[in-house]
């Protein structure tokens, strides 16, 4: 499978009691769909996966499809503390006919290299999908570093990695010692960096409420290769990306994204709480600007 495009995590909207408003879930993905996003994921953690209930992970996954039909590709989270319960996920994505999984380290554990492939290995055997890693150390505590790529290597299913280390020189040893894994930008602020290296996706949050300005960045970069053009988008973009990326308000931010596009969010699950009128004032500030000059730039 060739991942191309933009993978948008999709948020999860709740009511006011923190239940989950399923029928905000569907307007933001038909949203996301006609915005010409390439791909939803569920299940990720811009999703707030990790603050549901494995009914609530499976429910949640079998509404994702049964609203995008075949549209656009369906990729459904796995991680979890418990490798049963990733394993429940992956078999579930299987059912449900999703078109692949994300597969990330257990959170916590700390596995080491070796171990940490075979919980991988094991969640690819009760798939038997494409497969997206998820590399994210700041979360999850450990590297996915050469012992573990060459190992779970010998099967075909691994695919692709959503590399969110930060680490510039990840970037690298990808791209040089394994391009038959797709690389995919998984540090929004790197985007621009991760498109000179031959990447092809992008799994952005920001995508949530701003999908055809990450949409016109990837187009600019990765089908047009105008990367004076994608300079220019990045250069707009990139206070937005200091905006998600300070203080921890990443998801807080991309839900109250969607609330000023019209659509209903709702509060973060606990322990996150919503933001403040400053911190909203600055989004305002920030995403408006963007807009007017993506927009503009378009328009040339």
């Amino acid at each position: 499978m060739k991942f191309e495009g933009i993978y948008t995590p999709v948020i999860t909207p709740h009511h006011e009691d923190g239940s989950i408003d399923r029928d905000g879930f569907a307007a933001m993905v038909e949203h996301l769909i006609a915005a010409g996003v390439h791909g939803l994921i569920n299940g990720g953690s811009t999703g707030e996966y990790y603050a549901q209930s494995m009914q609530e992970r499976l429910e949640m996954a079998s509404l994702a499809k049964e609203i995008i039909g075949e549209r656009v590709p369906l990729m459904v989270g796995t991680v979890a503390i418990r490798l049963e319960d990733s394993i429940t996920m992956a078999e579930h994505a299987a059912k449900i006919g999703a078109a692949s999984i994300l597969v990330g380290s257990p959170p916590y554990s700390v596995p080491t290299e070796r171990e940490n492939a075979l919980n991988a290995l094991a969640i690819d055997r009760a798939a038997d999908l494409p497969i997206m890693l998820y590399n994210y150390p700041g979360r999850m505590g450990i590297n996915m570093g050469e012992e573990f790529l060459d190992r779970v290597g010998r099967s075909r299913n691994f695919c692709a990695i959503k590399e969110s280390s930060g680490d510039i020189n990840r970037v690298h040893l990808l791209a040089r010692d394994y391009p038959h894994i797709q690389m995919s930008c998984g540090m929004d602020d790197q985007a621009l960096e991760f498109f000179a290296w031959g990447a092809q996706s992008w799994v952005c949050g920001g995508s949530n409420f701003l999908a055809r300005e990450h949409v016109a960045l990837w187009k600019a970069c990765a089908v047009e290769g105008n990367f004076a053009k994608g300079r220019r988008i990045m250069s707009a973009m990139m206070p937005l990306m200091r905006v998600l990326e300070q203080g921890g308000k990443f998801i807080q931010c991309i839900k109250y994204g969607c609330e000023m596009n019209g659509f209903r969010a709702g509060p973060p699950r606990a322990p996150l709480k919503g933001l403040n009128k400053d911190d909203k004032r600055q989004l305002e500030q920030v995403v408006r600007v963007l807009k007017r000059t993506v927009a503009e730039i378009e328009a040339e």
